[in-house]
């Protein structure tokens, strides 16, 4: 089961945040897995987001982020997210999961 988590996003910001899966899949090693995430309005939504992530083999971690382009095209409120890992024999795991804010900004350049 995957663990859920609530994340926060600046509009027009650069995102990035590390997910250690030592707690979510324990010792598995992550050499030969991929991850992909994405992020929509609602559930049913067509339309969606993806996070850009890396799999940190050495340290049994994600690497997620967003650009700040990204972010400045989406609108401020709320979406659900998740994160899944997939080995190389295509077994996918879902790993995180949950709701994403993304807070308007002010300042725009």
């Amino acid at each position: 089961m995957a663990t859920y988590s609530n994340i926060f996003v600046d509009q027009g910001s650069d995102f990035a945040m590390t997910v250690d899966l030592t707690q979510t899949v324990g010792t598995l090693s992550l050499s030969g897995y991929t991850a992909r995430g994405s992020i929509k309005k609602t559930y049913s939504s067509t339309s969606k987001v993806d996070f850009v992530i890396n799999v940190d083999t050495t340290d049994n971690e994600l690497d997620v982020s967003l650009t700040s382009t990204t972010t400045s095209a989406m609108k401020a409120g709320r979406y659900v997210y998740d994160i899944e890992i997939v080995s190389s024999s295509s077994h996918v795991t879902r790993v995180l999961e949950g709701q994403l804010e993304v807070t308007p900004r002010v300042t725009t350049g």
